[in-house]
């Protein structure tokens, strides 16, 4: 399912595929083992996968269900005319042009899973490419190798202390509170209220930003709660001024959602834009891709924003809106608080029975391609024991974040079962 218990079939989410979807996702599976195995695959594109299925319900309401919709300004996308299948040749893909290993693809594979259904990360990369299962995989593998070079791992890793040592003004940018994450929207997608006005480029080293940026996705990964596999953003431009503008830095959230965490983005809301940001958005829409582009949407009243998030998520901050008396408080590193992943005896056996978990995962997935079942009930057994293990072996292999950590209530957000918990003060 992706973002509601009724979400219809042919939404291309786990659950809800179609035969045609189900096909795709066993083809591009098949071709993850295949190019571990022997470092190369050649794909030959069955154009009916990519045939949109007829919708089960009306449009509308499907729009609605995976996000806020609407597009730019509130006009529900016209679904497009019924193409003609066009016969392709065959594509050949190998790692090395790519620059990867097969380690390095199942490493990345399997550390990019994390709490997921593995499924629901290679859907996520069909759904972007429109179930072209070779355009699926080519951009999966590309994904693997940023992270590769971005060395993503390092935000899990390091705690925010080590972070602000290897990238300097790092804790300050938490501090300040010039983003942050709180409550859900009306479709259960976290919220991440980015206040530009407290942006300026020169404040701090575009490397702290990229990291920072990186930071909010992984970290933003471990709130999105099943079903619901996306978040939304709110880019309050209140005070907006042509010193806050980042073109560097929207360039890269733009790359990041689209080329290497796709489907991730349920919503963006642009919210209260002055008069002078209209000749950056022309600077900055030919940018966007056209699915991100149609998640796009500008509201200007605080009371706009009830349509999408309850009054008693959103902060009162929002006048006249919000009921929330939510104050945004970085919570520091606790001393200790990462002391598990010393513990080597520890982390060695949480991460072989991650292993051997991801390994049975694969074996399973083989058994599932080749005698053709519509749902392989190993596959969605060990789905779920894998996601057990996954919060099983985090406190030996990351670091916490301030979602983990007890406020002056002694609360947390983020539980040690990967269950979250917001509080709102209304």
């Amino acid at each position: 399912m992706s973002l509601s218990g009724n979400t219809p079939e042919g939404t291309g989410h786990v659950g809800t595929l179609t035969p045609n979807q189900a096909k795709a996702l066993k083809q591009l599976w098949a071709a993850i083992l295949e190019i571990q195995a022997n470092g190369t695959v050649t794909l030959t594109h069955d154009p009916k996968l990519n045939v949109p299925p007829t919708p089960a319900v009306d449009p509308a309401p499907v729009a609605a269900s995976v996000g806020w919709g609407g597009g730019w300004f509130g006009a529900a996308a016209t679904p497009a005319a019924p193409v003609e299948p066009v016969a392709e040749p065959p594509l050949t893909i190998t790692l090395e042009e790519i620059g990867l290993s097969a380690a390095d693809v199942k490493t990345e594979l399997w550390n990019n899973v994390m709490c997921d259904h593995p499924d629901s990360l290679v859907l996520r990369f069909l759904r972007a490419r429109k179930w072209h299962v070779g355009n699926g995989l080519t951009m999966l593998l590309k994904a693997f190798k940023w992270r590769q070079e971005m060395n993503v791992d390092d935000v899990k890793t390091k705690g925010d202390d080590e972070l602000e040592v290897a990238y300097p003004k790092f804790k300050k940018q938490l501090e300040m509170g010039k983003f942050y994450v709180h409550g859900t929207d009306k479709h259960g997608q976290p919220v991440v209220y980015l206040n530009v006005q407290l942006h300026r480029a020169g404040d701090q080293d575009y490397k702290t930003l990229e990291r920072l940026t990186i930071y909010l996705m992984e970290t933003g990964r471990l709130l999105i709660q099943s079903p619901v596999e996306t978040v939304a953003l709110i880019f309050d431009l209140t005070n907006f001024g042509l010193g806050n503008m980042d073109y560097n830095l929207v360039q890269f959230l733009v790359k990041c959602f689209e080329a290497y965490y796709p489907e991730s983005l349920g919503a963006i809301l642009v919210h209260n834009a002055p008069l002078v940001f209209w000749g950056v958005w022309k600077v900055i829409e030919p940018w966007l891709d056209p699915v991100v582009a149609s998640k796009i949407k500008f509201t200007y009243k605080n009371q706009e924003l009830l349509e999408f998030i309850p009054a008693q998520h959103l902060p009162d901050t929002f006048k006249d809106a919000g009921l929330d008396k939510f104050v945004y408080t970085y919570l520091p590193p606790v001393a200790g608080e990462n002391d598990l992943m010393k513990d080597e005896a520890g982390k060695a056996q949480v991460v072989e029975e991650w292993n051997v978990l991801g390994g049975k995962f694969e074996d399973a997935t083989r058994a599932w391609i080749k005698n053709g079942g519509a749902v392989s009930e190993d596959r969605e057994t060990l789905a779920k024991e894998l996601k057990a293990q996954y919060f099983k072996m985090q406190p030996y292999t990351r670091a916490k974040n301030q979602f983990q950590r007890k406020n002056e209530a002694g609360q947390t957000i983020l539980h040690p079962d990967g269950t979250t918990t917001w509080t709102y003060n209304n």
